[in-house]
């Protein structure tokens, strides 16, 4: 398939893991990309792998300044803008919400939410384009679900789930907005959640084991497509069947 032939698709912390695995679909169906990360090295090893049809812009997803270098990238390059990914994200606390620090919180609101709604407003102001024009913001199964450990980084991503059902219906009919709602991938991020312990980990879910990013990928880029034309203000749960549940 090449649906992203000709449309051009904008990805916030995507030198590695979930975001890299998105821009590599979207390269593969014949997109154009521009990605976000924090660390130049890690960003142009990331480009260098994704081909002519990258590029790389190095800076904090809650830095206005690199917000608007970025999207000046975006339409020097490339003059258009169809998709944008909001994955950036934190975690930088663990353990029980009455242990977090308030700081902490406020930085977390601040990328996980606050700097995706940015990221949105100004792709729009911008010239993100309308009429087939589509967000997706990366949530988690931790903003669905208590998730013990990471409860703050679950209440923002919950926090990132509303935003999406307001986005889709202030945003429509021009542009589509979703959400996907993952729960443990094997990346460098969700390390502690699983590393030393994997098989007990996979053991909980009924295909039997963790996520890779492309599993989360191939979801993000049919919400970004023409496939899902008629979807928007939905919160897909990629989770191996975990949310199932069983009686037994």
């Amino acid at each position: 398939m090449q649906r992203f032939e000709g449309r051009v698709a904008l990805i916030t912390g995507a030198s590695r893991g979930i975001g890299l695995a998105i821009a590599e679909r979207i390269v593969a169906e014949g997109g154009s990309v521009v990605i976000t990360g924090r660390k130049q090295e890690a960003l142009d090893a990331a480009v260098a792998a994704l081909g002519p049809n990258a590029l790389g812009a190095a800076g904090r997803a809650d830095d206005a300044d690199h917000r608007a270098a970025t999207l000046a990238l975006v339409a020097e390059r490339f003059g258009r803008l169809d998709h944008l990914v909001n994955n950036a994200g934190i975690n930088p606390a663990y353990g029980p919400l009455a242990q977090v620090g308030v700081d902490v919180m406020r930085k977390t609101l601040e990328v996980n939410v606050i700097a995706a709604l940015e990221w949105a407003r100004d792709a729009i102001s911008s010239g993100l384009l309308g009429d087939g024009g589509s967000i997706v913001n990366i949530s988690s199964i931790s903003g669905v679900a208590a998730a013990p450990g990471i409860g703050f980084y679950g209440v923002s991503k919950g926090a990132l789930i509303t935003l999406t059902l307001q986005q889709a219906a202030e945003f429509a009919p021009g542009i589509r907005v979703n959400a996907v709602a993952p729960a443990v991938i094997k990346t460098d991020f969700a390390r502690a959640l699983y590393e030393g312990h994997e098989a007990e980990a996979a053991a909980q879910y009924p295909l039997k084991r963790l996520g890779e990013p492309a599993d989360v990928a191939g979801p993000v880029a049919f919400l970004l497509s023409a496939d899902a034309a008629w979807i928007t203000g939905q919160t897909l749960v990629i989770d191996g069947g975990a949310s199932a549940g069983s009686i037994l």
